[in-house]
């Protein structure tokens, strides 16, 4: 989006981040809302409910394999107009996952959710940061961030009540009202933005890095399950590994890679993917491990569960005005360091849930942690483009976004294997074999810290409003 195009005054921004943030309200909600039913889906399809993870697996794979090309097709045809296609095709996509009558078509269905999603949400954002200036990034990105702290609240006790009173088809048929009511704000308030002329499209890089990402996420979510034979993962893995290479090589020589990894020479962008990868695969596994713990080890109805899960929502609605507080009062580094070290206590303490736990402390403990997480993924995902030039932040929104969905993929991975390896052969789930999955998701989301405590302790201050403190 040109400067021309830019909306002029504050109310005209905070109307674009709304419009843009009410059409991604579905994607956060249809997210959460099918990790609350995935143990009714586990019945109605008749698998293992530790299976069931291909369900969120496939759509994340989607958005990783598919968002490189967001960032060329919205400069080449304008970013509304990419913005409104990926909606339909998203909405396409919810209405077959409702039709779905087994596990295959309903992770073809969710492939289709995942190629809307993969243009939905990084063109948005592109749409956000393109149209702010950067002293009011951090107000413009709180508005933007809105579905992230809305969606989780709503989403799973919709579910629960939808599960009580209709079948589950029905979550994903609610995406449809949500959808066009989004459509409407976005062509009522995104300004139109006419599509540049560009090069050919990167068919070689795209399909280099789709087989990559494809590929080792396939091994990783099908490792310790039997889905292939290990003959074929070990040929996969390498088959990946090369592909990554090969990319990597190829990239070094192009003016405009489908993905720049150039980008990570900015402190402030670096560690924000590399420590924001390792939030993501740590607590990427939750919103698959909580229903399986709540639903299926203690036995609770989708309905209660939900109100349990509330806290995080609460936690992560709560949060938002804290944030620029606390950026500004302690800077990037020292919030990030604190937020990524309590988002990982609270991410590892659901492992010690059981029976006799009161529904009251989950639920603080989960609002505890809500809060914690939604902090250290504003700060995370402000600084990122602290140092950016704005003629690079397309570039710099497409290998975030990648990177997001990498980490929450092998996430949900790494705790479905935890979980496969915690129960044992033809045990039983019980919250015991919990324990040590949420344990192993807590201490990979710590790995965050080093990489922030790297940062310099006034980095982003110019967004932050902290003044810098001069060195003696």
């Amino acid at each position: 989006m040109s400067n021309a195009e830019s909306p002029a005054n504050p109310v005209a921004t905070r109307l674009v981040s709304l419009a843009v943030a009410s059409a991604l309200l579905m994607e956060f909600i249809d997210s959460t809302a099918l990790s609350t039913a995935l143990p009714t889906l586990a019945r109605a399809f008749a698998v293992d409910p530790i299976h069931l993870k291909l369900a969120l697996t496939s759509y994340i794979l989607a958005l990783a394999v598919f968002t490189p090309a967001s960032g060329w097709a919205a400069e080449r045809f304008g970013a509304r107009r990419v913005f409104i296609t990926a909606m339909v095709v998203f909405l396409l996509g919810s209405a077959l996952c409702g039709l779905s009558r087994s596990l295959e078509t309903l992770v073809a269905s969710r492939i289709l959710q995942g190629l809307g999603g993969a243009m939905m949400t990084p063109v948005a954002r592109l749409i956000v940061v393109g149209s702010t200036p950067k002293e009011k990034l951090i107000r413009a990105m709180g508005w933007f961030t809105m579905p992230a702290l809305v969606g989780p609240l709503i989403g799973p006790p919709l579910a629960g009540l939808v599960l009580s009173v209709a079948d589950w088809p029905w979550i994903f048929y609610l995406n449809l009202p949500i959808g066009l009511a989004g459509m409407a704000a976005v062509m009522r308030f995104v300004p139109r933005s006419a599509g540049a002329k560009l090069g050919r499209f990167d068919w070689d890089g795209f399909l280099l890095s789709a087989a990559a990402i494809s590929g080792l996420v396939t091994v990783t979510e099908t490792a310790g399950l039997a889905l292939l034979p290990p003959l074929a993962q070990v040929g996969l893995l390498a088959a990946s590994l090369a592909a990554g290479w090969a990319y990597l090589a190829r990239a070094r020589k192009k003016a405009r890679p489908i993905l720049d990894l150039s980008l990570l020479r900015h402190p402030t962008y670096r560690a924000s993917l590399v420590g924001g990868t390792f939030v993501r695969l740590g607590i990427g596994a939750s919103p698959f491990l909580m229903p399986l713990l709540l639903q299926v080890a203690l036995g609770w109805s989708p309905l209660k569960a939900s109100l349990v899960t509330l806290g995080t929502g609460l936690g992560v609605l709560i949060a938002r005005p804290f944030a620029a507080a606390a950026l500004k009062r302690y800077g990037f580094r020292t919030a990030l360091a604190v937020f990524v070290t309590l988002t990982a206590l609270f991410t590892a303490a659901p492992g010690f849930f059981n029976a006799g736990t009161p529904m009251a402390l989950m639920t603080g403990i989960l609002f505890f942690g809500g809060f914690c997480r939604s902090n250290q993924f504003i700060a995370a995902n402000t600084i990122a483009y602290a140092d950016v030039p704005q003629a690079r932040v397309a570039a710099a929104s497409t290998l975030a976004a990648v990177s997001q969905q990498v980490g929450l993929a092998l996430g949900v991975s790494f705790g479905g294997f935890m979980l496969h390896l915690a129960r044992g052969q033809g045990h039983a789930l019980t919250p015991d074999r919990f324990t040590w999955p949420f344990v192993a998701i807590g201490l990979v989301t710590l790995a965050a810290l080093p990489v922030y405590l790297r940062l310099d302790r006034d980095a982003g201050s110019e967004i932050s409003g902290r003044v810098a403190r001069t060195r003696v």
